[in-house]
């Protein structure tokens, strides 16, 4: 049997923290190597391999901000207002043909290429035409109101950078400086499965003591929202005749398999023993909660994921421990969830050396910033709370007696599976 790489999970030792967990991640999570090359319409969520330099200013011309006229800075009167003579007219995507004279002002509309010359656009309802002039009024600066070439991305520059995952406005980048195609990280695929006896298929016949299996509904949507494709391989009855062979198997087919239940020390609980057997664990169980039986390892080639049977530690855990797991094997940018400082609308006490997740609603403050309250039912099991709650408190380790009022973290659920 392959040793554990750390050996705290023993009785009376100390369990792993959140952020040394996080350390063994990035020092053995490496990218998957595999790079293809897609049309924009399917890089959406993908993880972009190579830095994408503009072959191109952006914009590629300077040009006018607001529909109006565009002017020569230098011929306005100084301190009131000018008549300059209509010059032409210039329009996106019809640039003025010739050079404007000085004293001539260019009708100009968003988006038209500066006229030659010009370097000042004054808005349309700041002048007024009269006859074959225009009045224009004092103040107006050098510039106004004119886009630089290249002010957005110059001409050889990075328009996006290496790990991203790209989101709409990456994608709308990729084709403003001209780039129809990306080099993107291979997909990952993930080998899901459930372990219980208990558990049945959504739709199936309760028996005695079954319970309807919501967790790899949720993991399916979790690992789908982080753009890996999912293989669900149902559910892993307690028998370790049963679940060794089929990680094993997962391992050859997957680059991850992802679990829950089964990581406990009890009887029943076969996936840890299964895992050590074909391959290793990098660590077990952490100090927080919920979610301390989290586990990560690797069978052969494929990063192994062990996450608790409880839906909320399941949850919790997937959220703060294997998220960053799943971004370094697909390549991504560290990402970590952005978290806001709240007040406590509670009192609350916890023990000293873990990290605690607590289930909260935000509401609005007397003095601007938001409030959380707590869940009332705060069991494992109670997959409610994650539905009507807005997020996670995260208090750390050494924190001890918090009154209400408290400045604390809050992680929104909008940070923690995006």
């Amino acid at each position: 049997m392959t040793q554990l790489s750390h050996d705290c999970f023993a009785a009376g030792e100390r369990l792993l923290t959140v952020a040394e967990a996080a350390r063994l991640v990035g020092e053995r999570i490496r990218p998957v190597a595999g790079i293809e090359t897609v049309a924009l319409v399917a890089a959406a969520g993908r993880v972009l391999a190579e830095d994408l330099t503009a072959g191109h200013a952006l914009p590629p011309h300077d040009c006018s901000a607001v529909d109006g006229w565009a002017v020569r800075h230098g011929d306005l009167v100084a301190g009131g207002a000018s008549r300059l003579a209509i010059g032409g007219r210039a329009a996106a995507g019809h640039p003025l043909t010739g050079v404007p004279r000085s004293g001539e002002a260019v009708r100009v509309f968003t988006g038209a290429v500066m006229p030659a010359g010009t370097d000042t656009v004054l808005m349309q309802e700041d002048c007024r035409v009269e006859g074959e002039q225009v009045l224009i009024p004092a103040g107006i600066p050098r510039g106004a109101n004119r886009r630089l070439s290249g002010e957005d991305v110059p001409a050889g520059g990075r328009a996006l950078r290496t790990g991203q995952r790209l989101r709409p406005q990456d994608i709308g980048m990729a084709a403003a400086v001209g780039c129809a195609r990306l080099p993107v990280r291979r997909r990952l695929s993930a080998a899901l499965f459930s372990t219980g006896d208990e558990l049945r298929q959504p739709g199936e016949p309760l028996g005695p003591g079954a319970v309807y299996d919501a967790n790899r509904w949720i993991l399916s949507a979790l690992l789908s929202g982080l753009g890996i494709a999912v293989d669900d391989l149902g559910i892993l009855p307690d028998r370790p005749d049963r679940v060794r062979p089929a990680l094993a198997d997962a391992a050859v087919r997957h680059d991850l398999i992802v679990t829950s239940g089964g990581m406990s020390v009890g009887e029943e609980d076969h996936v840890r023993a299964a895992v050590e057997a074909e391959g290793r664990l990098d660590f077990w169980r952490l100090a927080m909660r919920p979610g301390r039986p989290v586990a990560l390892g690797r069978i052969g080639e494929a990063i192994f994921v062990g996450l608790p049977g409880n839906p909320v530690s399941m949850m919790v855990s997937f959220m703060t421990v294997a998220r960053p797991v799943l971004l370094a094997r697909m390549g991504a940018q560290p990402d970590p969830p952005q978290a806001f400082a709240v007040r406590l609308g509670f009192d609350f006490r916890k023990k000293p050396g873990r990290r605690e997740f607590l289930r909260a609603r935000l509401e609005p403050g007397p003095d601007g910033v938001p409030l959380v309250r707590k869940f009332p039912r705060d069991g494992v099991a109670v997959l409610s709370s994650m539905v009507e709650s807005d997020g996670l408190v995260a208090l750390a380790e050494e924190a001890t007696d918090l009154t209400a009022g408290t400045l604390v973290d809050f992680l929104p659920f909008s940070e923690l599976m995006r």
